[in-house]
């Protein structure tokens, strides 16, 4: 049983469905008080932590319909709102490394396992802006000064830790503007101020364009998918 920290988009086809898999039987474990890996280390650490739980499925299931699989299976537990666990089975830069282990000849995840802090920013960057721009310019500048071969466990941990904080509308919507930009003279269709579309309308479109044109810089984003879970949460 494994439900992993690191954002759902490094994860490949079976680990990303498998996860989703154990998920739902974590929940029926804690829900119905079965015994069945009650004890196990995992199951304890997300014990008390069903608003996380839930929040972790939603994640997965915006991933998997980015993919195109449809999940219909909601988590209705929510206790502890706003609350993840404290503790890590393994540290975020261990589980990339386990996964790049565990993907050694086998298909990758739609995000490639980061090889330096530079490449992981890269992933990053759009949802860190959406939560804070204040951090977002300072691990910028903390990147800019790192070697490709400096150690970013570090770096790993925080992003892990910052995308468990909702961001703003304001916030989102000042993301979703930045990323537009990269698709948007591929856009043929209405001519309507983009700044003036829901914000479900513009992740769509971008999600679309970026697929359909495969767009390297959003592609390997994890904004493209985890945006769904909380323009879902600041929908006005």
């Amino acid at each position: 049983m494994r439900i992993w920290d690191l954002h759902p988009g490094y994860l490949n086809r079976q680990s990303l469905l498998g996860e989703h898999r154990e998920l739902h039987g974590m929940v029926s474990i804690i829900v119905n008080g079965k015994k069945g890996y009650s004890r196990h280390p995992e199951t304890l650490r997300w014990m008390d932590f069903g608003w996380a739980l839930n929040k972790r499925h939603q994640l997965l299931s915006a991933e998997m319909k980015l993919r195109g699989y449809n999940d219909k299976s909601p988590v209705q537990i929510q206790d502890n709102n706003g609350m993840w666990p404290d503790t890590f089975i393994d540290e975020p830069y261990v589980q990339i490394r386990l996964l790049r282990e565990k993907y050694r000849d086998k298909e990758p995840g739609r995000i490639p396992l980061p090889q330096n802090a530079q490449q992981m920013w890269r992933q990053h960057k759009y949802a860190v802006m959406a939560r804070d721009v204040g951090l977002y310019k300072n691990i910028g500048a903390d990147v800019a000064r790192m070697s490709p071969r400096d150690d970013f466990s570090g770096l790993a941990r925080l992003l892990v830790e910052t995308l468990r904080t909702p961001p703003s509308q304001g916030g989102l919507k000042n993301a979703l503007q930045h990323m537009w930009g990269y698709v948007s003279d591929s856009y043929e269709e209405s001519r309507e101020p983009f700044h003036a579309w829901p914000l479900t309308d513009l992740l769509a479109r971008i999600q679309d364009l970026a697929f359909k044109y495969r767009e390297p810089y959003l592609m390997e984003s994890v904004a493209l998918s985890e945006f769904v879970v909380w323009i879902k949460e600041n929908r006005m």
